[in-house]
């Protein structure tokens, strides 16, 4: 009984969330992205799936593409033989799609919980992360994106790391992006779930906001959220639209990722966790906190899983309405 009354309490709460109605103009800023897998930069993906690619993004708010050039070697460095063609993606995508930004996605898992991976807290570790940077941006990319996990609520050396690597952004003229974790939807709920089980899966609020106070873009993975219904997923994309736009800096985009992919674990259940609730959500949490900010968007996870219905849950919900 102890524990049923706050998990009632909480599902009573996230459906509150979902309730009500979108604020009128809460659409696509054209400031939305798509996390597109490493098929782009290593050959196998070519003419006719370029072909669909434009078809999907032409005429939708997506202004990025992150597509996964690494992974990084734990010891930061980037193979160039990792991405061999990325010069024909990031051309072709200048010439069918003016305006979209192709960035390098690269990621590595962390040695933050006792795995074999990237140490952070290492000095040479980072510098080479940060020449990796510079290394992309060199061959044609127009961003860095990573995505390092997993990263724990008050990592420094994260911070550190953010601040070398966008003194190499600007001094390319590009963006810097972050794949984020969740806010705490309870105060040091991180705490909490790093003592029980040693995996904090989620960033306390204020460190969310100084991850986002060191990027020009930052994206968060609101989605493997083990939410059982449609609508308590909803309610809880809601709340952490809320949450990052309270400490998310008026210059820095924020975006809200939607889980286009159909596993279904104990950590995402499919039926829950769907494009439309996902949008539906950040609706909702933008129309209660900051109804007309421009630096804001979605970012649709992952290119090689999304369905049809999932493109057109994105542009009929958020973006413009057309038909796949």
């Amino acid at each position: 009984m102890l524990l049923v009354v706050p998990v009632l309490t909480a599902g009573v709460s996230l459906r509150l969330q979902y309730a009500g109605d979108p604020a009128p103009g809460t659409r696509t800023r054209e400031r939305d992205a798509v996390w597109l897998g490493h098929a782009w930069v290593d050959g196998r993906n070519g003419e006719a799936q370029l072909a669909g690619l434009v078809r999907r993004v032409r005429d939708t708010g997506v202004r990025d593409l992150y597509v996964h050039a690494g992974p990084l070697e734990h010891d930061g460095d980037l193979p160039a033989s990792r991405y061999p063609k990325a010069r024909r993606l990031v051309d072709a995508v200048r010439r069918e799609l003016p305006g979209v930004r192709v960035q390098a996605w690269l990621g590595d898992v962390l040695s933050t919980e006792g795995e074999t991976g990237m140490d952070l807290g290492r000095r040479a570790t980072r510098e080479r992360v940060v020449r990796s940077a510079r290394q992309v941006l060199d061959a044609g990319f127009a961003g860095v994106h990573f995505d390092l996990e997993p990263l724990h609520s008050g990592d420094r050396d994260y911070l550190s790391l953010l601040d070398d690597v966008r003194a190499v952004t600007r001094a390319h003229h590009a963006p810097l992006s972050v794949a984020a974790h969740q806010i705490d939807p309870l105060p040091s709920l991180h705490s909490v779930a790093g003592f029980v089980t040693g995996h904090p899966k989620w960033w306390s609020q204020s460190y969310f906001g100084a991850v986002a106070r060191r990027v020009d873009q930052i994206a968060v993975m609101s989605y493997d959220t083990s939410m059982p219904l449609e609508s308590l997923y909803g309610g809880y994309v809601a709340h952490q639209t809320r949450l990052a736009l309270e400490v998310t800096p008026r210059g820095t985009d924020l975006l809200m990722g939607l889980p286009a992919f159909h596993t279904d674990d104990m950590g995402h259940h499919e039926s829950a966790e769907t494009v439309a609730a996902a949008v539906r959500g950040v609706r909702l949490g933008l129309s209660r906190e900051d109804a007309r900010r421009e630096r804001f968007g979605v970012a649709l996870y992952v290119d090689f899983a999304a369905t049809p219905g999932d493109w057109a849950a994105y542009r009929g919900g958020w973006g413009t309405p057309k038909s796949d």
